[in-house]
């Protein structure tokens, strides 16, 4: 795991802070930037989101697909988990949260956006970090990758329809234009071209030039990130600086449900007897989120200065230390699992 990796909260929160400055010295800036507008897609922030998304699709091998039936129970888990129970819950937490909880601390029209926000997070399962996490618990890394390209091929036809719903139920206006283009834009396209490079660059499959070209990539993917996070608070600096507890009340119900979606997801996995190899990475393919995909869609959907926005970003300032802890319980619990090696 390298070192953006392991501090990655360090560096998000870093980003945070600089935005926060940058958003209160500066504010003509960020309007400027607000004003790159085309379809409600901001043109810098997609650019910025594609540095992310693109090099994590041309991880991903397709080809895999083919072996889905070695062992089918472990993706049956990360499935039901991921497109049956977890936006479901999440939509959950944020209508109890949000409209019951905090009722009385955020006004009605920010409650909506930041149950909006967590719908988005709640609806993308991870892609990219899913790798990391299961070569940390020492899991069966082709395995892995079976689970993360079925997941990928079901978020095209999946997402949008189940965040419209979601949204829908909870009394938030969905422009199905902008959902469906965002999918097309931050999910078809970006897989397409990751499919395409991967099939170019590993054609005598011995990866060194796909390796070469990710390790290249992989410098800008950071700067997207860091930088979208920059933009999204410099917008929002006045915001969060009149009211800096949305931070902690956003947080909140996006720790319970990981929390407790890795907790069911474990218990599952003990009742279906799985091998730790396949448990542990299904267990945190089902549990964390494909943060870029909903920051990206929020913005489309919201705008740049919505609460769903800031709600998906406090996603990835939650994630990575949380799915720490959680790898660390899966290592510490591996003697739970038959066979598993002690």
């Amino acid at each position: 795991m390298g070192s953006f990796e392991r501090y990655l909260s360090v560096w998000v929160g870093l980003a945070i802070i600089a935005g926060m400055v940058a958003g209160s010295v500066a504010p003509g800036m960020f309007a400027v930037v607000a004003g790159w507008e085309f379809a409600h897609v901001n043109l810098a922030v997609a650019v910025l989101i594609w540095l992310m998304i693109y090099p994590m699709m041309v991880q991903v091998d397709f080809s895999s697909i083919r072996d889905v039936g070695r062992n089918p129970r472990g993706l049956v888990l990360t499935l039901v988990i991921n497109w049956l129970i977890k936006p479901f819950s999440m939509a959950f937490l944020g209508w109890l949260f949000f409209r019951v909880i905090f009722a009385d601390l955020v006004d009605a029209q920010t409650a909506s956006e930041y149950i909006a926000g967590m719908i988005l997070l709640g609806v993308a399962p991870c892609t990219a970090m899913v790798f990391v996490w299961s070569q940390l618990t020492r899991g069966d890394a082709n395995y892995t990758l079976v689970q993360v390209s079925i997941n990928d091929v079901i978020m095209i036809f999946a997402f949008a329809p189940i965040a419209g719903l979601l949204l829908g139920i909870s009394d938030i206006h969905v422009p199905w234009d902008t959902l469906l283009l965002s999918v097309i834009l931050y999910v078809l396209v970006p897989l397409l071209a990751g499919i395409y490079t991967r099939h170019r660059l590993d054609r005598a499959d011995d990866h060194s030039r796909l390796n070469a070209f990710l390790a290249r990539m992989k410098p800008w993917s950071v700067i997207g990130l860091l930088a979208t996070v920059v933009l999204l608070f410099g917008f929002q600096a006045q915001t969060i600086l009149a009211s800096p507890l949305a931070i902690v009340l956003i947080a909140i119900p996006l720790l319970i449900q990981t929390y407790g979606i890795f907790a069911i997801t474990y218990a599952m996995a003990l009742k279906m007897k799985l091998p730790h190899n396949v448990a542990a990475p299904a267990c945190l393919i089902g549990t964390s989120n494909f943060f870029e995909l909903a920051v990206a869609v929020a913005i489309s959907l919201f705008g740049l200065h919505s609460g769903a926005a800031l709600a998906t970003v406090v996603g990835v300032l939650v994630e990575v230390p949380v799915m720490l802890s959680l790898v660390a319980f899966a290592n510490r619990t591996r003697g739970w699992f038959s066979g598993a090696a002690r």
